[in-house]
């Protein structure tokens, strides 16, 4: 029995040694996984309000559309575009009228998401390129009930000027035309962003 306990003790160094050094290991690796920095580590000061104002053009039919069909379901027609997937890249600018001041563009996708109306899940990013916004993006995730005199949709995120922005775009439509496609939209933005 003494043989036993004193193979036993002689081993217990060892395995205090590995247990301590996978213990260190762990730490070391949870230390690396998440932290609480202070927020002024990042730079943020206080919190903001902003209010945008812009137009968004969205050229379905044109020599140089901004909105392409990149997808659909198979059983997607004139009369029931549900499935169909469009990219944009599309202007946001100063007023109504597409060749005034450029701010930005309109990047990413809608999917035209209902059977039973002209509803969309918009996902997109606007991507500001004019005066202290410029490189700096807000992320856009919502729905967009076309025919809705205002469309309220959700600000995630953003880049640049807006990290860690919140809000909300409100959405209304200008003109719309029903031969072309083509449209254009009146935002209004309030994001919060520090």
């Amino acid at each position: 029995m003494a043989n036993i306990l004193l193979k036993h003790c002689s081993s217990l160094p060892f395995l205090l040694t590995i247990l301590s050094f996978f213990s260190t290991f762990a730490t070391i690796e949870s230390q690396f996984f998440s932290r609480n920095p202070s927020p002024s580590s990042l730079g943020l000061k206080r919190e903001k309000l902003s209010h945008l104002h812009f137009y968004f053009h969205d050229i379905v039919t044109a020599k140089n559309p901004t909105a392409v069909r990149v997808a659909q379901a198979p059983t997607t027609t004139l009369s029931s575009p549900f499935g169909a997937v469009v990219m944009i890249d599309d202007p946001l600018t100063i007023n109504p009228d597409i060749n005034s001041t450029l701010v930005g563009k309109a990047q990413g996708i809608y999917a035209l998401a209902s059977q039973s109306e002209a509803s969309m899940l918009m996902v997109y990013n606007f991507a500001f390129m004019e005066g202290k916004y410029n490189g700096s993006n807000l992320s856009v995730l919502g729905r967009n009930s076309v025919f809705d005199s205002v469309r309220e949709l959700s600000i995630v995120g953003g880049s640049g000027v807006f990290r860690f922005a919140r809000g909300y775009a409100e959405a209304r439509t200008h003109t719309f035309d029903l031969k072309t496609g083509n449209a254009v939209v009146e935002y209004n933005v309030y994001v919060f962003h520090y």
